[in-house]
């Protein structure tokens, strides 16, 4: 038995595939507090065995970014690079603003501390570590109650000597209570001292609070075997979060790409666009026939330099506040009513705001009587006084405003979605919006229609899906090595050198992890450039191993800039920047099972009708028109539902506009297209 569990701002997940494979699906509102406690009163609720292995996507490190809540961090540096966060990179991304703001350094200037020592570009040593220096800054964090400590010395990916050094005089001299230690060369052994130094700081701040929730959630589970998602899309034992937690920083989004684009693909629709919309936030990302991973991510305004799958976010989900600004436009999000207080109608008496959920409700889109199931109660009179009040203020009838709100949420999210498609290259026609999340499939079909997407593909279990997701990933391990060589140089016989120390971790990590080597595979890739640029792109491909990649790398990079950017130089000499390894353990995975179809009709599902108001085209208003209702258990492959139409189920509700139409296929997915198309 495997269980897969989400914790979102609003509601936690849980999928648990039992011994027989069957899915049995679970949501709770998250204790924002303590995490745990809605985890394992969910687990509990389950009857989850003391067997059960649990996969969990933590958000402790990216809430307490967000929040800046993390430890008290100090920074040991080389002397003279104390002011690297403060430098960074000089970039400005609000480029015409008046006062433009950087979120403040992790780290404030008195528990920065620089050190003598030197290690030049060849890894030589120029200035020995003076212990000196290092004992004096160690007492000062001390005196500081510091609770963890970055260490980042330049050219350190090189040389750790330093690094390591340091790590064992605190060890030394700390006592019983040492603060935790995170050494550049293992969170992030690349070139680019500012990227690596925000990556080993993010790693230091976050570290405490993940291994504190990590053994207060152990405590609980009793024995249960703990795997915690990563924002790579692949999962990793406790024991290592504890260590790289920065690597989790977006491990619940990662889950939901990795679940939509596997149910995608069994479906038959492998250029996909993902589309995770839940209380809070709004997640979206492109698979072009493939998850897409970048290493240029950001977490609230700060580089994470650490592969993570590629996923846009935005302030848009069901929680998202509807107010007025200082000019009277309406506006929604990013603000969220989260979990507690919640949306009005969840009947909470501090809630007063209104939200995208309670304009739902106030548009039919919702029910009383069948939200999570039946086993929550909205409260529809409070969403409609709330919502009258903003009518009010709007100069608009109460529905129309509701609608108002609906249409700014929509064009966040459509926005989005243009980022990662059309501004890329990408014609949005060509893919299939998969839509999961509590909330995805109540706007999927609108926004499809706004971008011309012709298909919404609606997964059996939308709401859990990312929960799910964890329980399809692989155990996935990320290494890398800046080497500065000259392409030319890279035959195979010198990759393969270069190559076997990251080898040689990979495969003792993956064994630690209770893997056999006849369960894993590895993936060797180039970070090249133009020598002379400032940017790299990764160069290899999945089925290439050390040998093709010394054979044919320089022709493979021309190819690949092309694609990138219309052009290449082949006379232009090339050098590889980066060595990069993935490390993949396959984990058993869950079948599905697939259905003949059964009949066209679906009335044995139908449980009557309701007015629910929809607009017409892009109308700026909204009519009430009599929409089907179907209850989503009781259909069967090969039914066929003409939209306007509602589908309810426990962990999500499912809007088909007028003009659409949803096929039951035979994995059970809703497959809507526009009808005609």
């Amino acid at each position: 038995m495997i269980l897969g569990i989400d914790v979102g701002g609003t509601f936690t997940d849980f999928v648990l595939l039992d011994g027989a494979g069957r899915v049995h699906i679970h949501k709770l509102l998250t204790s924002a507090r303590d995490p745990s406690k809605a985890i394992l009163q969910g687990i509990a609720d389950l009857n989850a065995r003391p067997q059960t292995a649990i996969v969990h996507g933590a958000t402790v490190a990216t809430n307490a970014l967000l929040e800046r809540r993390g430890a008290r961090t100090a920074l040991i540096t080389t002397e003279g690079f104390g002011d690297v966060l403060e430098i960074g990179r000089q970039t400005r991304p609000d480029l015409y603003a008046l006062h433009p703001t950087r979120p403040e350094p992790l780290v404030p200037a008195s528990w920065r501390y620089e050190v003598t020592e030197r290690v030049d570009r060849r890894g030589t040593v120029l200035t020995p570590l003076d212990l000196n220096t290092v004992d004096e800054a160690i007492q000062h964090l001390l005196d500081e109650d510091v609770e963890s400590v970055a260490v980042c010395f330049l050219f350190s990916f090189l040389n750790p000597t330093h690094e390591h050094q340091v790590r064992a005089r605190i060890a030394d001299l700390a006592g019983e209570s040492p603060p935790l230690v995170s050494l550049s060369s293992d969170v992030l052994p690349e070139y680019r001292e500012y990227e690596r130094t925000t990556a080993t700081i993010i790693n230091a701040y976050v570290a405490p609070l993940m291994s504190r929730y990590l053994a207060n959630l152990e405590a609980g589970l009793e024995g249960r075997r703990l795997r915690i998602m990563q924002s790579n899309g692949g999962i990793i034992s406790a024991e290592a979060a504890r260590t790289l937690a920065a690597r989790t920083a977006l491990s619940g989004p990662a889950g939901g790409v990795v679940g939509a684009f596997e149910l995608a693909r069994m479906a038959g629709y492998d250029q996909a666009i993902t589309f995770d919309m839940g209380g809070t936030s709004t997640d979206v990302s492109l698979c072009p026939g493939r998850i897409q991973e970048t290493a240029e991510g950001t977490v609230a305004g700060l580089p994470v330099r650490l592969p993570i799958i590629d996923i846009h976010t935005v302030g848009a989900g069901g929680g998202s506040i509807a107010r007025l600004d200082a000019g009277g436009a309406l506006r929604v999000g990013p603000e969220s009513a989260g979990s507690d207080p919640g949306p009005v109608c969840y009947g909470r008496d501090q809630a007063h705001e209104i939200t995208v959920t309670d304009a739902n409700l106030a548009l039919g889109r919702l029910d009383t009587s069948h939200f999570l199931g039946g086993r929550m109660a909205l409260y529809e009179d409070r969403a409609r006084v709330r919502m009258q009040e903003l009518a009010r203020k709007l100069s608009l009838p109460l529905e129309a405003a509701a609608w108002g709100v609906i249409r700014v949420a929509n064009s966040n999210m459509e926005r989005a979605i243009r980022t990662i498609s059309v501004e890329r290259g990408h014609d949005p026609r060509s893919f299939t919006l998969v839509a999961f999340g509590g909330a995805g499939p109540l706007h999927a079909c609108e926004l499809a229609e706004s971008l011309h997407i012709p298909r919404v593909l609606i997964p059996p279990h939308p709401g859990v899906l990312s929960a799910l997701g964890m329980i399809l990933a692989d155990v996935v391990k990320d290494y890398s090595q800046t080497v500065m060589l000259a392409a030319e140089a890279a035959d195979p016989r010198k990759l393969d050198s270069l190559f076997a120390p990251l080898y040689e971790r990979a495969q003792a990590d993956l064994r630690a992890e209770g893997l056999d080597d006849d369960e894993t595979m590895f993936l060797p890739m180039l970070d090249m450039r133009y020598v002379g640029q400032s940017y790299e792109l990764p160069v290899g491909r999945s089925e290439w191993g050390i040998e093709e990649l010394g054979t044919g790398c320089i022709q493979e990079f021309h190819k690949v800039h092309r694609g990138r950017f219309t052009y290449a130089n082949e006379q232009e000499p090339v050098e590889i920047v980066n060595l990069r390894l993935k490390a993949v353990g396959r984990t058993a995975k869950p079948r599905f099972g697939h259905r003949v179809a059964e009949s066209l009709d679906p009335k044995a599902a139908q449980i009557g009708y309701k007015p629910v108001f929809f607009a017409d085209s892009d109308s700026a208003a909204a009519r009430p028109i009599p929409a089907a209702l179907y209850e989503r258990e009781r259909l069967v492959p090969g039914n066929i539902i003409v939209g306007p139409a509602i589908v309810f189920q426990l962990d999500t509700t499912s809007v088909i506009p007028p003009t659409w139409a949803a096929t039951v296929d035979g994995w059970g997915n809703l497959v809507v297209e526009r009808r005609g198309s």
